[in-house]
């Protein structure tokens, strides 16, 4: 049974400051909310969760807890969520790899991104940024290139979703060099080993990786994507390195629930989400993370999941791409 309780809105129509509009949702959760994230904490999924988890909390006078299920690039938490009820109390994280890029190189996921979820909100959209250990003797995606050549097989690059393996697939497949994937549950171990020296590359959101670029811990060598990321500036983009295959890999993060949630309650989840993402405070801290706040409509969203997912598919099929 779902349990939204209404309360009184009477004040909207004088609200002036966002903090008094949070006090005047039309309807809120009666329990506690969990938002499943399918990574470990330390990563942009785990980050962003917590960032709209606390205000919701504000606006909706229930705690909203962060609950992270990791696991096989995020089909473990993933198909956890979608069997909850569909009550309006358990929402999941919505991951670019893991609803458009997993279902083309994993037989068996656990779930349906078509049947057994239903999105609610986009929350951000970003590119991916490849890092690289000071050891490794390149600068730029050109001397990359060239050093990968030169040592076929031998340069290894960690990721912990299958969409950032894929930027590095299609560099791969774009430039016939040959480099080693290392598969990890989320990116917190894998920037451990990074910084350690014990792989010499990974693709990652801005998120994980920024704090350790600007300590110079880090080398920054592209970002695959067309614009530029505030908290790593001077970071060449895919185009200004002479990769424009590269340039159109964006990362996004959203918020999705089981399938049968009552449409009302999407719908009121996604104004809510929506009007925290407005907020130029979280605004601001999403911002300091890398990432880019980019709230949709749950159609629209609904919408660039399946473009995405035939989108990658059709690359995945003609680059011969499969899990390793």
């Amino acid at each position: 049974m779902i349990y939204w309780l209404r309360v009184t809105a009477c004040a909207i129509a004088c609200s002036i400051f966002f903090g008094t509009a949070f006090a005047q949702a039309e309807f809120k959760p009666s329990a506690p909310v969990k938002i499943i994230v399918a990574f470990p904490p330390g990563g942009g999924t785990d980050a962003i969760s917590r960032i709209v988890g606390e205000r919701l909390t504000e606006l909706w006078h229930q705690q909203v807890i962060v609950e992270n299920r990791a696991g096989a690039q995020g089909n473990i938490g993933t198909a956890y969520a979608a069997k909850m009820p569909p009550d309006g109390l358990t929402m999941m994280i919505a991951h670019q790899g893991v609803l458009t890029v997993n279902p083309h190189l994993y037989k068996e996921m656990g779930f349906d991104p078509f049947k057994d979820i239903v999105p609610v909100a986009r929350m951000t959209q970003q590119p991916f940024v490849l890092v690289a250990h000071p050891s490794v003797p390149a600068s730029n995606l050109k001397e990359l290139e060239a050093l990968a050549k030169s040592r076929p097989g031998k340069l290894n690059y960690g990721s912990s979703a299958t969409g950032p393996q894929l930027a590095v697939e299609l560099f791969k497949f774009n430039t016939g060099s040959d480099m080693m994937h290392v598969a990890y549950k989320g990116a917190g171990p894998a920037v451990i080993d990074l910084l350690g020296g014990n792989i010499d590359l990974m693709v990652a959101n801005p998120t994980s990786v920024a704090q350790h670029v600007k300590s110079g811990k880090l080398r920054a060598i592209v970002l695959f994507g067309k614009d530029p990321v505030a908290v790593l500036p001077g970071v060449p983009t895919a185009i200004d390195a002479g990769y424009p295959a590269l340039a159109d890999i964006p990362e996004w993060y959203g918020l999705a629930v089981p399938a049968g949630t009552p449409p009302a309650i999407v719908s009121q989840l996604n104004h809510d989400i929506n009007l925290v993402l407005n907020d130029p405070v979280v605004i601001r801290r999403i911002n300091e993370l890398g990432l880019n706040a980019s709230p949709t409509t749950p159609e629209d969203f609904a919408g660039q999941i399946r473009r995405d997912y035939d989108r990658w598919g059709a690359l995945i099929q003609k680059a011969g791409i499969s899990v390793d």
